[in-house]
Parts: C-alpha cells; sequence; structure tokens
C-alpha cells in the first residue's frame, strides 16, 4: 500500500507501508523518482533519474508541506 500525501506540479508523494520507521516520503515524477528524509532534517535519501532541478523542485515542495507530510505519517503509522 503506498498512500499519496499529495500531487504538486507534476509529482506524486507517497509513503510506502511497512518500509522503514525513520520518517521520509517518496516522490514519483515523470522522469524519475526520489526519497526524502524528513528526520532528523528534510534532504534527500536517493534519487532514481531526476536532474538537479527537479530534486531541487521536489526538496522545496517536501519542505513547503512539511507539516502535511508529518501529519499524514502519523496518521497513517501511528505515534
Amino acid at each position: 500500500m503506498s498512500p499519496t500525501v499529495f500531487r504538486a506540479g507534476g509529482y506524486r508523494f507517497y509513503f510506502f507501508s511497512r518500509e522503514e520507521p525513520r520518517m521520509h516520503i517518496h516522490v514519483m515524477g515523470p522522469n524519475g523518482e526520489a526519497k526524502f528524509w524528513i528526520e532528523p532534517v528534510i534532504e534527500l535519501a536517493q534519487n532514481y533519474g531526476l536532474s538537479q532541478r527537479e530534486i531541487g523542485e521536489t526538496l522545496r515542495l517536501v519542505q513547503e508541506h512539511e507539516h502535511d507530510i508529518r501529519s499524514a505519517w502519523q496518521g497513517h503509522f501511528g505515534g
């Protein structure tokens, strides 16, 4: 199961259920996908095909939606 948290700028931001306990978000775009850690700080964890421009854009979106991501994480995973 991979619930969508939000969509913006042609990207889908989502979780994978039962992956790992450290708070993070996955991003899928037309050219690839990435994973960003949310804790302890927001940073790129993995990139599969997104350009540096796309990474910058998705990082900005993750930062802008940090509260929504944290709330969705708590709602989905508990704690």
